[in-house]
């Protein structure tokens, strides 16, 4: 009994240290990441556009245009790298392919949009919202690739955009509407139309249990392999939520449990669209 005993105490002993362990390691690991994070993210954008590294600098080269399916989607998903471009002194834009008219609110969501985007630091006067009948806000409508395609390569053209970011063939939540954005930039990389300086990233989609872990999937983000990572502390949480708090007709129940434990809110992690020529069906 007595060794019995001692041993069921030295098991429990053994399994605190043990948590210790593995708390005090998370905590190490989220420190490397924020201390790494600028540096890397400064690398990366060297890296895309050719920049010497010599060049403390870099935002100032980078354009980009987020392309987006629905006002909130800014906020949802793509907020830690708005946020750390506009830092970085990038020139910001966003292109919205629709008002978000599903329950004929299209209005108010184009107010609620810009008021998002001001917090994220994009004026006004880089917000474009398309209101096309062809393009509703509505997971079972099938958006016109070349329709899509079209008014994606005439933004890029119209504000020499050299680099563009948006959902990838998951769609991060599956919508149909940021699929099609996704074919639609999968044409524009196959079709040689791009300028030959802009360069295509697809926002990752990660699966149920990583999507809503917050902070915990740090770690995975930073250390799994990916081409652009953009990571906020407590000071940018803080913005991406005060930019989600500026869709007051989206805040449902489930849309502050979202804010609470999406590592969307924390994290993005972008794959390099590939350019060349492939066979893709045209709609």
């Amino acid at each position: 009994m007595y060794l019995h005993g001692l041993f069921t105490g030295t098991v429990k002993i053994m399994y605190v240290y043990l948590v210790l362990f593995a708390v005090l390691s998370y905590l190490v690991c989220i420190k490397y990441i924020y201390n790494r994070q600028w540096h890397a993210l400064r690398s990366s954008l060297k890296r895309t556009f050719n920049v010497s590294s010599e060049r403390k600098t870099v935002g100032a080269d980078v354009r980009a245009l987020v392309v987006t399916a629905h006002p909130d989607d800014e906020c949802m998903f793509f907020a830690p790298t708005i946020i750390r471009l506009v830092e970085l002194n990038a020139s910001v834009h966003l292109l919205c392919l629709s008002e978000g008219n599903y329950y004929h609110q299209g209005s108010q969501r184009r107010e609620e949009l810009l008021r998002s985007c001001a917090v994220l630091g994009i004026p006004a006067s880089r917000v474009t919202v398309i209101n096309h009948e062809k393009l509703p806000d509505d997971p079972k409508a099938e958006w016109s690739v070349s329709l899509v395609s079209s008014a994606v390569l005439r933004h890029i053209t119209d504000h020499c955009i050299n680099m563009v970011l948006t959902f990838d063939g998951r769609g991060v939540s599956g919508h149909a509407n940021h699929v099609a954005i996704y074919k639609a930039v999968r044409h524009l990389a196959s079709t040689g139309e791009l300028p030959k300086e802009c360069v295509l990233f697809a926002l990752e989609t990660v699966g149920l249990l990583r999507k809503y872990t917050s902070v915990l999937d740090l770690p995975f983000s930073w250390f799994l392999p990916s081409h652009l990572r953009c990571v906020v502390g407590p000071k940018g949480y803080k913005q991406a939520k005060a930019a989600m708090l500026c869709h007051r007709s989206q805040l449902l129940w489930f849309r502050y449990l979202y804010i609470t434990f999406s590592r969307y809110m924390f994290t993005n992690t972008f794959q390099l669209v590939p350019q060349g020529p492939k066979n893709l069906k045209i709609y």
